[in-house]
This record gives structure tokens, C-alpha cells and sequence, in this order.
């Protein structure tokens, strides 16, 4: 299956490419990098919250307080734009390992009955680390989580501390979406292998999506489920490091951002079972600057919509739905951390992306969120990390 789109670009991406002398490879593929594009106007980011330790993620609750995951294992809680002092207790667990960084939290669809947050943690150790999938239930008082479980370890385990992705994204039946890493860049090896290799092989869950029910167990309906040698939780594979999902509500479509290595940051529209080409096909090449392939497509994987060079380092992506900026509905908002931007991602009808705008932010961007006001969040991703809130222009400020 091909994806094929239309791509806006400046001619900072075109310059770029002439000015790199490193960057001799001609794209045999239909994506021209893009690098940068115009300021969008008519915003401001304004600070809700500072004093975060590297926030990761972010989750409101239905009462409207808001639940923001530290790196260091921490859950915290925020109530009317003021931080509770005292992060959540419970996820003791998660701290536990020799070294550890949770990442995402999500809220199962049915929370309100059940109180299960969902997590994402890297766990471990350099010799031996893990992507894990854990759930606990969140105390009335929401003090306190209980019930805590890991649900899934992802496998094979791997060396280094790198690479573990990971966002959570609920489907409409109740199943979720687990985006992984590949597990991390050269010289990191498994089986001899550099661990990229690992992103195109389906007996690994690295460098994968993996569909879970709401309990970790396997769909039985997963596209590979059944297939001899194949992971039974792949739902589809060739990703490098996937730092966002996002889906219409209305239309299903799904859009994930992933980093690629010195350039060719991808976005891509995921479709059950494909194949994304890392590192069959890219437009990265090595940190050192050798090539890693000299392919960018192939016919039976998928291209991506987008390719970011110089690199993006996306994270965190958002479709917006809301009425504060009714211009820009239905169209993606990508973080940056290297850019330390937002990128603002013009799709049409049909999810064919028609333009980009920047929204810079200054600070490395870790995560992007609709809140329930229709407004955008940011979390900055820093030892001193902040929540800030992007809102209409004032008046003083057009």
C-alpha cells in the first residue's frame, strides 16, 4: 500500500539541502523535506504552571483537574492552574528499577466508572531495559493509586536506555494503540544486530505499534494475529520512535510522529498492518553521517506524509477539535524539542496535508493537548518544565 500526499513547503527546505554538503543523496521517493515555514498568527502561550521536573504527559480528569506525568516517576495533580504540592501517591512501584522515566498517562474510556489511569514507563537498567504498560485506579480523593499492575513488558528486552517511545491512544472498541521505539542508534546491538533491525522484524515489538484490549491481552482480530513467527500484538511495524499519535474522531484516521536520525523526522497515517520502512527506507541518515539507506521508498511500504530536515525531534501530537481557534479544526499541532516549536500541520478533507506554520515556543516541546476549554496545552520539557496555554491574540498583542 502507498500513501502519497501533497507537501507545502518554504524554500528554507530547498536552500537547506543546497547549503549541506553532507546532504548529496537525491530523494528517490515523493517527499521533499520540509525545514522552515512561516510563523502562524493570531496566538499567544501564556504560563499556567511552572515548577514541573521534565513533564511528559498530560491527562484532565472529568472534573477538570489535571494529571501531568514528571520523568523521574511522579504523578502530578493540578487544580485550578495551582500544582498540589504533594505528587500522587502509589506508582512507588515505577521507581522501583535501577533507572526509570514514566512517560505517558491516559485515562481508560470508561473512567468515570472504573477509575483505571493507564501508564507508560521505561524500566530497567543499561544492560536490560523495558517499555512496560501498567494500570492502577485513582482514589476519589485523588490522592492516592491503588490496584497497581503491570499489564505488559514489552519484548524483546533490550540494552541501553533509549528509544522506548511511547504514547497510548484508546480506539473507539475499547482496544488501545502502544506506539515503542526500536530500542536505540548504533552501537546498541541485539543478536549482533543494530537495534533498528528490530523495527522490521515481527517477532519483536520493537519499533512497533501494538494493540492491547483494555486488560493487555491480544486482540484476536490484530493483523498478524495467527501468522506463524509473527507477534500476535503487532498492529504495524518499521516505526523508529514514535513521540505522538493522534485520531479524527470523526472520520477514524489516525497520524503518528516519529524521530528519525539527523533529519528525517516523519509524519505518517497509520493504517493497520503496514509497514513503515525503518531502516529499509528513510531520509535520515547516520549520526556520524554516513548513510543508513540509500532507498526513501519502496512499493510495498508506506511513505510518509511529512519528512522534517533538519530534524524536528517531534513529540507529542494533537488534532484539534476545539471552537477557540474554529480556523484551525481539523488540523494536526506537532511539538518540537529540538525546534522547540509548535508545528502547526494544515490538512484537507481528506487528511492530505496542505501547508505548515510554526508556532515557536522557545523551550523544547514535550507534549501538545486539547483541554476542555478548546484551548491548546503545552508541556515544556525542562528542569524547570511549564504548562502553557496557547489562546487567541489579545488585543494588545494584534
Amino acid at each position: 500500500m502507498k500513501t502519497r500526499t501533497r507537501i507545502l513547503l518554504g524554500t528554507a527546505a530547498l536552500a537547506f539541502a543546497a547549503a549541506v554538503p553532507w546532504m548529496t543523496r537525491v530523494p528517490s521517493g515523493p517527499v521533499i523535506p520540509t525545514g522552515s515555514v512561516p510563523a502562524a498568527t493570531g496566538w499567544e502561550a501564556v504560563t499556567v504552571l511552572d515548577g514541573l521536573a521534565h513533564p511528559w504527559s498530560m491527562a484532565w480528569l472529568p472534573d477538570g483537574e489535571l494529571l501531568i506525568t514528571e520523568k523521574d516517576g511522579f504523578l502530578r495533580l493540578a487544580r485550578s492552574s495551582t500544582l498540589v504540592a504533594e505528587p500522587i501517591a502509589g506508582l512507588t512501584e515505577i521507581r522501583a528499577a535501577a533507572r526509570t522515566v514514566l512517560m505517558d498517562v491516559s485515562l481508560h474510556p470508561h473512567f468515570t466508572e472504573n477509575r483505571w489511569l493507564y501508564f507508560t514507563y521505561g524500566s530497567g537498567s543499561d544492560a536490560a531495559s523495558a517499555t512496560r504498560l501498567a494500570r492502577g485506579r485513582l482514589s476519589a480523593d485523588l490522592a492516592t493509586v491503588t490496584d497497581f499492575a503491570v499489564l505488559h513488558t514489552v519484548t524483546p528486552a533490550k540494552p541501553g536506555f533509549a528509544h522506548f517511545g511511547s504514547r497510548i491512544l484508546w480506539l473507539p472498541d475499547g482496544t488501545l494503540l502502544l506506539a515503542l521505539g526500536d530500542g536505540g542508534n548504533p552501537p546498541l546491538r541485539l543478536d549482533g544486530e543494530l537495534m533498528r533491525e528490530q523495527a522490521q522484524k515481527l517477532d519483536s515489538q520493537l519499533g512497533k505499534i501494538l494493540r492491547l484490549r483494555d486488560d493487555g491481552t491480544a486482540p484476536p482480530d490484530n493483523p498478524f494475529a495467527g501468522r506463524a513467527g509473527a507477534d500476535p500484538f503487532i498492529w504495524s511495524y518499521g516505526h523508529r520512535n514514535i513521540q505522538g499519535l493522534a485520531r479524527d474522531p470523526i472520520s477514524g484516521r489516525m497520524w503518528a510522529n516519529e524521530h528519525g536520525s539527523r533529519g528525517g523526522d516523519e509524519l505518517n497515517l497509520l493504517t493497520p498492518g503496514g509497514n513503515y520502512g525503518w531502516p529499509r527506507v528513510t531520509y535520515s541518515i547516520e549520526y556520524t553521517f554516513g548513510t543508513i539507506s540509500p532507498e526513501t521508498t519502496r512499493p510495498d511500504m508506506i511513505d510518509p506524509l511529512v519528512v522534517w530536515t533538519p530534524a524536528q525531534a517531534p513529540s507529542g501530537l494533537l488534532f484539534y477539535t476545539g471552537d477557540a481557534f474554529p480556523e484551525w479544526r481539523g488540523d494536526l499541532f506537532s511539538g518540537a524539542l529540538k525546534r522547540k516549536e509548535v508545528r502547526h500541520i494544515r490538512l484537507d478533507g481528506e487528511g492530505a496535508v496542505i501547508g505548515q506554520q510554526s508556532l515557536p515556543i522557545g523551550e523544547r516541546v514535550r507534549d501538545v493537548r486539547q483541554g476542555p476549554d478548546g484551548f491548546i496545552y503545552v508541556l515544556t520539557d525542562q528542569k524547570a518544565g511549564r504548562l502553557l496555554r496557547i489562546q487567541p491574540a489579545s488585543s494588545d498583542n494584534l
